[in-house]
């Protein structure tokens, strides 16, 4: 296999890959879903970076103008129990949604403990050029290692003012993050808590800060600082397709939420580029999905900047490095946990939960369970397992320099 080979799927890949997962995942299909699951992954990968701006270019952000068009609708596989989707269900009228407080605000406080208010004014647009690069060739992209201060605006200013969790779901700080949730299974998770997703450019602003820094610890890429830059390890895309918990755990280089003292924006929100990749809500009325892939994973060859973003996966798109985090409305003002797509379009929450394969009360109920720690699952309960946050086997091992391959091209950094 091609160092390319690793992110890209050939048309011949990807027909024998659909053809692998119907017979392995068949005989689970539920009747109202059509599996939707990977949109560019081969024999060994999915491209965790494919079709996201250039470093060292202006980057334009979804408010205005628009995002890169998405690329093409990923293949759809069988399989509903294991947490895969439908993409596009049938319509449904509007009708009330659900849209509760987040949190329990104590006092006159803009956001519950466990959130940051994050308050100011996003650049729809920036320029920022970079001093230090190389290029990729398993993702196709230069990674900027030094970019030069400051970033400029070029874009429109938009005030800003909203809540976001400090760390990702489950945000307990010394927890690891959870990954392996669809677009919307993270919805109704959210919901659960009277929360919604964070939206591309909140999660920017977030992460970036005021200064539109391109790193939220300034200008210089540091995989230590932001785990990041771990040697690939070929994934066995069936047993992902499974979750099987061996192969998750065999896979897994994060590191704990709140584990990295330097990876914390201004804002004081934690771990948002690197570690484990985030989805958030799309914003453009151009974009064919709803969710957007944000942040960057752990590996060697990925940008792990706050602008980049992915348009290309749909939303019963799951993976084994992404995982997701709340935002909500702040001084306890009821957040609508869906999109501004779902919005446009009408979608009713009780469409958004029949996707996802459980319920705002069913996630409820498991994190009662989970906070008195008899949230327990049957071996091949995956729904349950995916909501109980089990699904990583118990021999995972955290990101280390021992499987930390930094580019050469760091030397060259002026500090």
């Amino acid at each position: 296999m091609s160092r390319l080979g690793r992110f890209e799927m050939t048309t011949g890949h990807i027909v024998k890959y659909n053809k692998l997962m119907r017979t392995l995942l068949a005989p689970l299909l539920l009747p109202f879903a059509v599996a939707a699951w990977v949109s560019a992954c081969s024999a060994g990968a999915l491209s965790p970076e494919a079709g996201s701006p250039q470093a060292g270019s202006p980057q334009a952000e979804p408010l205005e103008p628009g995002p890169p068009e998405p690329g093409p609708a990923p293949p759809a596989e069988p399989g509903a129990t294991t947490g895969s989707v439908a993409a596009v269900p049938p319509a449904a009228p509007a009708t009330t949604v659900l849209a509760t407080p987040a949190g329990t605000h104590p006092g006159p406080q803009s956001c519950p403990a466990e959130m940051k208010l994050v308050e100011g004014d996003y650049c729809t647009k920036v320029e920022q050029k970079c001093a230090v690069q190389w290029y990729a060739p398993q993702n196709k992209k230069k990674v900027c290692e030094q970019f030069i201060a400051p970033t400029r605006c070029t874009g429109s200013r938009v005030k800003k003012r909203f809540c976001i969790d400090t760390y990702a779901w489950p945000n307990q700080r010394g927890t690891r993050p959870e990954v392996m949730n669809t677009f919307y299974q993270a919805q109704v998770k959210c919901a659960a808590l009277g929360k919604r997703m964070c939206t591309e450019s909140e999660w920017t602003f977030a992460c970036e800060g005021p200064e539109m820094k391109p790193f939220p610890h300034g200008y210089i890429r540091d995989p230590r600082k932001c785990n990041g830059d771990h040697k690939w390890d070929n994934p066995k895309m069936s047993r992902v397709a499974k979750r099987d918990p061996k192969e998750l755990a065999r896979l897994w280089r994060g590191v704990p939420s709140g584990s990295q003292p330097e990876c914390v924006s201004d804002f004081g929100v934690h771990d948002l580029p690197a570690n484990n990749d985030e989805v958030v809500s799309g914003e453009s009325r151009k974009a064919k999905f709803s969710s957007v892939n944000t942040g960057g994973p752990w590996y060697s060859g990925v940008r792990n900047q706050c602008r980049p973003k992915i348009y290309s996966h749909e939303e019963g798109f799951y993976y084994y490095f992404l995982g997701f985090r709340c935002c909500a409305e702040p001084d306890g003002a009821a957040s609508d946990p869906r999109t501004p797509k779902q919005i446009r379009d009408h979608w009713t929450f009780s469409r958004i939960e029949r996707l996802a394969q459980f319920t705002v009360a069913e996630v409820k109920d498991k994190l009662e369970q989970k906070k008195a720690g008899t949230c327990a699952c049957e071996p091949k309960q995956i729904l349950c397992k995916t909501m109980c946050g089990t699904l990583l086997g118990p021999n995972a091992v955290d990101g280390s320099d021992s499987t930390r391959v930094p580019h050469r091209s760091r030397k060259k950094i002026s500090k």
